[in-house]
C-alpha cells in the first residue's frame, strides 16, 4: 500500500563529462558557470495543511502509518523543535513564501477564497521565493494549495501553476483547480490528482531541452489533514477501525484559554470517525508524498534533490479537550498543538546527515533562507535588506556542522497577539482591538507544559515578564512595517470575516 523503495543512479560522471565537453566548445568560463549551475540540488517541498507535529510516526506516534514522511526523516535530518509563524494557514504560508512575519508580508488570517482573495492586493510588492529560485536559474512550479489571494492566476516566478480555482474542498469529487489560469475540473480524490500534476511537471521537466539541464523548485501542498475530517479513501479509513488513539491526552479544555469554538463533544462515535478520518488524511497524503520520491527514484535523481515535509501550522484533536488550531479558541491560542510543525529535510548528496535528529528552534522564515543558501540565491545586499527576513539558514546543522549562533527564542503572532517562546516558558501578549482586549499569558512549560495554569500576574514572575516583553518589543520593532503591523488591524484589509478579533468584538 505505501511504496518505500529508494532507487539510485550516480550521475556524477554525466555531469564531469557534459562540463568538460562544454570547456572545450566555449571556454572555460562558461563551462565554470554550467558546473556551478549544475551544483545547485533539485529542491522538492511538501508543505501540508493542518498536519500537526505528533501526528507522523518519526515524531513518535505509535498507530499512525507515515512510512514515506519516515523515509524522509531517515534519510535526512528530523527537526525536533520546528515552528509556525502563526497558527492558522494563509499567513504561516505567505511566510515560508516571503520569508517574513506577518506583519511585513500584511497577511494576518486565512483568506476567504470567493472575495477577499481578489479584495487586496495581499502579496503584490513582496519578493517570493519563487522568484529568487527563477532569478538563479530554477524551473519552478507550485502544486496545490496556495492560498494567499489570487489562486486562480499564476504568481510571480512559477514557471508551472496547478492551484485551487476557488477554494481547496472537496477532499473527493468534482474538483475545480487552476491549470496554469485555465479552470480544470477533474473527478476524484484530490491529493492523488495533484500528484499526477506533481509528475507532470517532473516530465515536462525531463523532456525539455530548455528546462532538464536546470535543477527544479517543486512545491507541493496537499490538504486532506485539513478540516472538514471526512471523505477519506475508504481502505485507508478502514485501517484505523481498530486504533486506540492512545497518543492523544484526554484531557478537559483549560479555561485560561477563553473558550473552545469546537469542544470534544460526548458523542463518542462522532469523535471517533473524526479521529479515524484525520490519521487516514495523514496516510492519504503519505502515499501521494511516496509516488513523488519513487518517480524522482525512477530518474536516479532522488540522492541529489533536496526534500523537505513539513506542514503551515499544527492541530489539535482532542488535545486540550478541543479540536483545531488557532482560531478554534476565543481568543486566538498559541498551544503548542497549535504551533507545532513537522520538519524533515534528507538531501544525502548534500552532505545533509542521515537519521539525525536536531533540537534547533526553527520556523518558516529560517526554512525560507535555508533553501535559499541550499540554492545559492545571489540576493544583493539592497533585496536582503527590502526582504529583511528574521530568518536564519540552518544548513550547516543539517550537515552536522557548527552552526551560527541561533537564537533560541520562538516568535510568533497572529493579528493583535503575539507569542514569545525561549527558555522554558511562553509569554502570549494581547492588544486591543475596536476597544475588546484579552489578558496577557505567561506559561511555564516544564512546570505545566499543558499550559493549564497563567501564571503572568505572579509577582515572582515579573522580571520574566518585563525581560520577555522588551524582547517581543525588540523583534517586531524590527520586523514589522507600518502598512501591515498586526498590532493596526483597523487598517488593514479583511482576509476573513471570521477572524478572531472581529468575532471578539461581536461579542
Amino acid at each position: 500500500m505505501f511504496g518505500m523503495s529508494w532507487k539510485r543512479r550516480d550521475v556524477l560522471k554525466a555531469i564531469g563529462a557534459a562540463t568538460a565537453s562544454l570547456a572545450c566548445e566555449r571556454g572555460e568560463a562558461e563551462a565554470e558557470a554550467t558546473t556551478k549551475a549544475h551544483r545547485q540540488p533539485n529542491i522538492l517541498v511538501f508543505l501540508t495543511d493542518d498536519h500537526g507535529q505528533w501526528l507522523q510516526e518519526a515524531y513518535g506516534n505509535s498507530e499512525v502509518h507515515t512510512p514515506n514522511m519516515t523515509r524522509i526523516a531517515s534519510r535526512g535530518v528530523r527537526m525536533n523543535n520546528a515552528f509556525t509563524t502563526t497558527p492558522v494557514c494563509s499567513p504561516a504560508r505567505a511566510s515560508f513564501f516571503t520569508g517574513r512575519m506577518p506583519s511585513q508580508h500584511g497577511i494576518h488570517d486565512w483568506i476567504e477564497e470567493k472575495t477577499q482573495a481578489y479584495a487586496a492586493p495581499w502579496l503584490k510588492g513582496q519578493t517570493l521565493i519563487s522568484e529568487l529560485m527563477k532569478g538563479a536559474g530554477y524551473h519552478t512550479g507550485l502544486v496545490g494549495k496556495w492560498h494567499c489571494g489570487f489562486e486562480r492566476e499564476p504568481r510571480p516566478g512559477f514557471d508551472f501553476w496547478y492551484s485551487y480555482w476557488v477554494s481547496q474542498y472537496p477532499h473527493e469529487g468534482k474538483q475545480q483547480f487552476s491549470d496554469n489560469g485555465k479552470l480544470a475540473e477533474p473527478e476524484g480524490f484530490q491529493s492523488p490528482l495533484l500528484t499526477d500534476q506533481a509528475l507532470r511537471f517532473l516530465k515536462e521537466h525531463y523532456a525539455k531541452p530548455a528546462t532538464k539541464e536546470r535543477p527544479f523548485f517543486l512545491f507541493v501542498g496537499y490538504t486532506d489533514t485539513h478540516t472538514p475530517h471526512k471523505q477519506m479513501p475508504k481502505d485507508l479509513a478502514d485501517y484505523y477501525a481498530g486504533a486506540s488513539f492512545r497518543d492523544i491526552p484526554r484531557e478537559e479544555f483549560a479555561a485560561t484559554h477563553g473558550k473552545p469554538l469546537i469542544p470534544v463533544t460526548n458523542d463518542a462515535a462522532a469523535e471517533r470517525e473524526k479521529l479515524e478520518q484525520y490519521y487516514a488524511s495523514a496516510s492519504a497524503i503519505d502515499r501521494e508524498v511516496g509516488r513523488v520520491l519513487d518517480d524522482l527514484a525512477a530518474r536516479g535523481v532522488l540522492d541529489e534533490t533536496l526534500v523537505v515535509y513539513t506542514g503551515d501550522h499544527g492541530l489539535n484533536a482532542g488535545h486540550h479537550g478541543m479540536w483545531e488550531k488557532g482560531n478554534a479558541t476565543q481568543p486566538q491560542n498559541f498551544l503548542e498543538e497549535s504551533i507545532r510543525v513537522p520538519c524533515s529535510i534528507a538531501w544525502p548528496k548534500g552532505g545533509v546527515v542521515q537519521g539525525m535528529v536536531s533540537d534547533a528552534n526553527v520556523n518558516h522564515c529560517d526554512l525560507f533562507a535555508t533553501l535559499l543558501e541550499v540554492a545559492g540565491v545571489p540576493a544583493s545586499s539592497a533585496k536582503r535588506a527590502s526582504i529583511n527576513s528574521p530568518g536564519v539558514s540552518y544548513l550547516a546543522e543539517l550537515r552536522g556542522r557548527a552552526a551560527k549562533k541561533r537564537d533560541d527564542a520562538v516568535f510568533c503572532e497572529y493579528g493583535n497577539a503575539r507569542m514569545m517562546r525561549a527558555d522554558g516558558y511562553k509569554l502570549i501578549l494581547r492588544y486591543p482591538f475596536r476597544g475588546v482586549r484579552f489578558d496577557n499569558e505567561l506559561y511555564d512549560l516544564k512546570a505545566d507544559p499543558r499550559e493549564t495554569k497563567n501564571i503572568y500576574g505572579e509577582a515572582a514572575h515579573a522580571q520574566r515578564v518585563q525581560r520577555m516583553t522588551a524582547r517581543v518589543d525588540e523583534h517586531f520593532a524590527r520586523y514589522s512595517v507600518p502598512e501591515h503591523d498586526g498590532l493596526h488591524l483597523e487598517e488593514q484589509p479583511m482576509a476573513t470575516p471570521a477572524s478572531p478579533w472581529l468575532e471578539a468584538v461581536k461579542g
